[in-house]
């Protein structure tokens, strides 16, 4: 099954989420930065996007695409986040 291209909004929000800037994702996706701000403004073409789908998938981002789209963080495969870290999980 192939993978949904993200939108310009997709885009932006996992940028967000991330705390990345357009520029080290558009590096990290092999993208000018005029290119990856062209994605995330939803005026690229479909093999810039898919290059972005993958940096930002690299990056921990899943996309869903189920009824609204979105985005989210994917979870570690321990299952903890980096943010829910303490003490009392550490191990």
């Amino acid at each position: 099954m192939p993978q949904s291209l993200p939108s310009g909004r997709q885009i932006a929000a996992a940028l967000a989420l991330l705390g990345e800037s357009r520029a080290d994702m558009a590096a990290a996706s092999g993208l000018s930065e005029v290119e990856f701000a062209a994605a995330e403004a939803g005026a690229a073409g479909s093999g810039a996007l898919d290059e972005v789908r993958r940096a930002l998938e690299g990056a921990g981002i899943e996309f869903l695409h189920d009824g609204a789209p979105g985005v989210r963080l994917r979870p570690p495969a321990d299952g903890i986040m980096p943010s829910d870290l303490n003490a009392s999980n550490d191990g």
